[in-house]
C-alpha cells in the first residue's frame, strides 16, 4: 500500500488527501498498491495514440537502450508486457521508461494524464518528464519533419486550453518545458536523415471540421475560409496541427510536471487535406520522433547531455 504520509502537498488538488484509497480507474491501479515499489524509478512517460505504436515503441526502447544502466538492469529476453490492469489503455515499463497509449483527442488524453500524473506523484518519482510522441499535419513544412512544440495553441488560435468545470469554462495556461524541448532538439539534430525543428502547435478536438478540413462527412466551410484559417495559424508561428498537445501542456503545467510534444508531420495542409502515402513511407516517418526521443532519453540516462551548451541552460516552469 502506498504511504501518503511522507509525500509533499499535492500541487493542484487538495481533495486527494481525503481519498483512501485513490483508485486510478482507467489504468487499474490504486494507492492500495505499493506504487513506489512498482513505479518509483520512472523518469520518462512516453505517450502516443495507438496501442500498437506504443507496444512497438516499448520493444524499441528495450532494444535501443539495452546497454544503459537502469534499462539494462530491467532487461528480459521476452518482449515488454502490458502491465495495465484495464482494457482502456496499454502500459509497458522498461526500467525508468513507461510507454502508454493515450487514445485520440482531448477527452482520452485528459483521462489518462490525470491518472498518470497521480501515479507519478504517489510513486514519488524524481522530476519525471511526460513526452507525447505522435503524428500531425504540417503547415508550410515538408512531410516527415519532426516538430518539437514551443507553444501549444487551441483551435481558436489562442495559447491556452479551455475546459468546462462544473458547467463553467475555465481557461488554463498551456506550456511545454523549455529546457526539455531544447535538449530534445539538440539530440535529434545529431541524428542522420531526421529533420527536427521547433515550432508552435495547434491542438483541436476534432480531426475534420476542427482542423478546417473539407473532406469530412459534414462540411460547412469553403476553401477560401480554410486557407485563411491556416494562414492565420502560420502567422502565429504554428507549424503543425494535432489533437492532444494543448491539453497535455495545461494539465502538466498546472500539476508542475515537465512535458514535451514531439510529432512528425505526415502532410503539408496548405497543399490538401488527405494523407496520401505508402505504408512504408508512413512507417518511416512515424519512426522519426521515436528515434529522437530515444536519443534524448539516452543522453539523460547516461549523463551525455551537455548542460554547458546555450541550448541546455536551465529553464523550468
Amino acid at each position: 500500500m502506498t504511504d501518503k504520509s511522507d509525500l509533499p502537498p499535492f500541487p493542484s488538488n487538495p481533495h486527494l488527501a481525503e481519498l483512501n484509497p485513490d483508485k486510478l480507474y482507467h489504468i487499474g491501479y490504486s494507492t492500495d498498491d505499493d506504487l513506489k515499489q512498482l513505479f518509483g524509478d520512472v523518469k520518462f512517460v512516453c505517450m502516443g495514440g495507438s496501442t500498437t505504436r506504443m507496444a512497438n515503441f516499448a520493444a524499441l526502447v528495450q532494444k535501443s537502450l539495452a546497454d544503459v544502466p537502469g534499462v539494462r538492469d530491467a532487461q528480459s529476453p521476452c518482449p515488454p508486457e502490458n502491465i495495465s490492469r484495464s482494457d482502456r489503455y496499454v502500459m509497458y515499463k522498461i526500467g525508468p521508461v513507461l510507454s502508454v497509449n493515450h487514445g485520440m483527442g482531448f477527452s482520452s488524453v485528459s483521462i489518462l494524464l490525470h491518472e498518470i500524473i497521480k501515479l507519478l506523484y504517489y510513486a514519488g518519482c524524481d522530476d519525471p518528464v511526460i513526452i507525447r510522441i505522435g503524428t500531425s499535419g504540417g503547415i508550410g513544412i515538408a512531410p516527415g519533419t519532426v516538430v518539437v512544440t514551443k507553444q501549444p495553441f487551441n483551435a481558436e488560435i489562442q495559447p491556452h486550453h479551455n475546459v468546462i468545470v462544473a458547467g463553467k469554462v475555465a481557461q488554463r495556461e498551456s506550456y511545454m518545458d523549455e529546457k526539455t524541448r531544447k535538449d530534445i532538439i539538440a539530440c535529434g539534430q545529431r541524428l542522420d536523415d531526421v529533420s527536427v525543428v521547433a515550432g508552435n502547435t495547434m491542438s483541436t478536438d476534432d480531426f475534420y471540421e476542427g482542423q478546417g478540413r473539407l473532406d469530412g462527412a459534414v462540411c460547412k466551410t469553403d476553401l477560401a475560409t480554410k486557407m485563411a484559417f491556416l494562414e492565420q495559424a502560420k502567422d502565429k508561428g504554428i507549424v503543425n496541427i494535432e489533437m492532444e498537445c494543448v491539453v497535455m501542456g495545461a494539465l502538466c503545467h498546472t500539476s508542475r510536471v515537465r512535458c514535451a510534444c514531439v510529432c512528425v508531420t505526415l502532410l503539408n495542409r496548405l497543399n490538401g487535406d488527405q494523407v496520401n502515402m505508402t505504408k512504408e513511407q508512413h512507417d518511416r516517418y512515424q519512426a522519426h520522433p521515436q528515434q529522437v526521443v530515444i536519443a534524448y532519453m539516452r543522453s539523460v540516462l547516461t549523463g551525455e547531455a551537455n548542460g554547458d551548451e546555450p541550448s541546455a541552460k536551465k529553464s523550468r516552469l
